[in-house]
């Protein structure tokens, strides 16, 4: 079988990994590109810097090839939520908005309002955040009318790239979910809430499979990414689900956490389960529902994981090289669990699950003259796992059971923050020798729209993982008495964020 391609719009950069009929990695390039905030709470990219990176990387990972290169298909995953307005000649009309833009927030709490709290999360499965395309759609028709009166086309990031790779339009339930503006259980866009919010249904693309044939590459695009014209291109993903897909986590006994920035928790699920106080999203999953195939997934987020540790290095050891985060690791290792009573809260940017306060602050509680950098690195790694858990904690209220967790992103790379992990949620561990699970999922992806295999049942074989983790039930207890301490001293505190940020600066 020919070679199969993924690749991933990040939001940081476009990875593309090229891989053979086993999973395993054959090439693999990447291309940055910058964020721009032209104003404060604003997040913006130029989609020609994806189409610029798509190049690049694309023709990285072919570049280490001996000889002819066949690729059977194409698969994408993308970043989430982000919006795309193009006008009557497909032409952006003002730079895309991605995920972490803060300026609808007003927008939010109309949509709430107009859709109503419960029937948002009912229908949609998850409440509405700023940088969600329904709520910078709703920005735009407040704000700039004269930009909402021209767009004929409303896109997600990666639907737009696909869009220039085939000259073809389409969208798919996983990326989909994430704007907000889907049906979550019919998994096509909810007429109730696009009527709410006066978005014409012809301005979205039509929704298909994530492993459905979407096109195929225009001799352009074939020419910029150094490919063959024609090569088939399926629908794809958004970055999440492909995660879970290129994971191995196709069912509920599997959670995946992934440690980069910030953490994501996923779970997956055979039936729509929403938290009807919005402390988690319900998002479909890559996969099209069937008996042994899970269609949905649980979410749940912290803001500053690998974030928190990177402040860490920057602001206060200011460290820098290759190897800071191993040495702050060989510190880490010199304090024992419970980092002599450090604790920390690692709220450095507002905080998702479960407290959805975009006020909360960091805090290192139990500071003593006898701590040191050991301490503080400990405590910034089990701070991040305790927050993670307390996500966890409302997917088992809602009747999770994971058998086991898999780790993946920047910060599976570390032993001992592996091991903290298994320690806190009490759960085996495995980590994922592949960073790039997302573009592993597009490739799975690609590779059953050619008709190869079934994603699902192909990605339990493609999952790389290294030895296990095993949980150490003492230290388990120790963590579930910091977590107590960990959840009081925010409720302690939660009145005195929104004071301390209104002190004149």
């Amino acid at each position: 079988m020919p070679f199969l391609l993924g690749l991933d719009l990040g939001t940081s950069s476009l990875k593309v990994v090229l891989f053979d009929e086993n999973g395993s990695v054959v090439g693999r390039g990447a291309a940055a590109y910058p964020l721009h905030t032209p104003r404060p709470g604003h997040a913006e990219q130029d989609p020609e810097d994806w189409w610029r990176a798509a190049g690049e990387a694309a023709r990285q990972s072919l570049s280490g090839v001996e000889g002819p290169v066949q690729v059977a298909a194409l698969g994408l995953s993308g970043q989430m939520h982000g919006t795309v307005l193009l006008d009557e000649h497909n032409r952006p009309l003002a730079p895309a908005v991605i995920w972490p833009d803060q300026r609808s927030a007003s927008q939010v709490a109309e949509i709430t309002r107009l859709v109503g709290a419960e029937r948002l999360i009912e229908l949609a499965g998850s409440p509405v955040a700023t940088g969600f395309m329904a709520a910078t759609a709703r920005w735009f028709q407040q704000e700039q009318p004269e930009v909402w009166r021209r767009v004929r086309r409303l896109l997600l990031p990666k639907d737009s790239l696909r869009w220039r790779l085939t000259g073809e339009f389409a969208g798919d339930p996983s990326d989909g979910s994430g704007a907000l503006l889907l049906d979550v259980r019919a998994r096509d866009w909810s007429d109730e809430i696009l009527g709410a919010l006066g978005i014409e249904r012809e301005l979205l693309p039509a929704i298909q499979p994530s492993a459905a044939l979407a096109g195929e590459l225009c001799s352009d695009a074939a020419q910029h990414l150094g490919l063959p014209a024609g090569l088939p291109v399926v629908t794809g993903a958004a970055d999440t689900a492909a995660g879970l897909l290129g994971g191995g986590a196709t069912g509920p006994g599997e959670l995946l956490l992934t440690l980069s920035t910030g953490g994501q928790l996923a779970l997956p699920s055979f039936e729509v389960e929403v938290d009807r106080q919005g402390r988690v999203h319900t998002f479909c999953s890559a996969l099209e529902p069937e008996p042994d195939r899970a269609g949905w997934y649980r979410l749940g987020a912290t803001l500053s994981a690998g974030g928190s540790l990177r402040w860490l290095r920057d602001n206060v050891f200011a460290l820098e090289g290759e190897g800071a985060y191993e040495s702050m690791t060989a510190w880490a290792e010199q304090a024992p669990p419970g980092a002599n009573g450090l604790v920390f809260l690692p709220y450095l940017a507002g905080e998702r699950t479960p407290l959805m306060d975009p006020q909360a602050r960091g805090i290192f509680l139990g500071l003593a003259l006898g701590h040191g950098r050991a301490e503080l690195v400990r405590a910034v790694l089990e701070g991040v796992a305790l927050s993670c858990y307390e996500a966890y904690r409302v997917l088992v209220e809602g009747g999770g059971r994971p058998e086991r967790l898999i780790l993946a992103g920047g910060g599976s790379r570390s032993r001992l923050w592996g091991q903290i992990v298994a320690d806190v949620f009490a759960l085996p561990v495995v980590r994922l020798e592949t960073a790039e699970q997302s573009a592993v999922g597009a490739a799975l992806l690609a590779g059953a729209g050619a008709g190869h295999f079934s994603a699902g049942q192909e990605a339990r074989a493609w999952a790389r993982y290294g030895p296990p983790l095993e949980p150490d039930l003492t230290r388990h207890s120790l963590y579930l008495e910091l977590g107590e301490v960990f959840r009081r001293a925010y409720l302690a505190h939660r009145e005195d964020f929104p004071r301390l940020a209104s002190l004149p600066v």
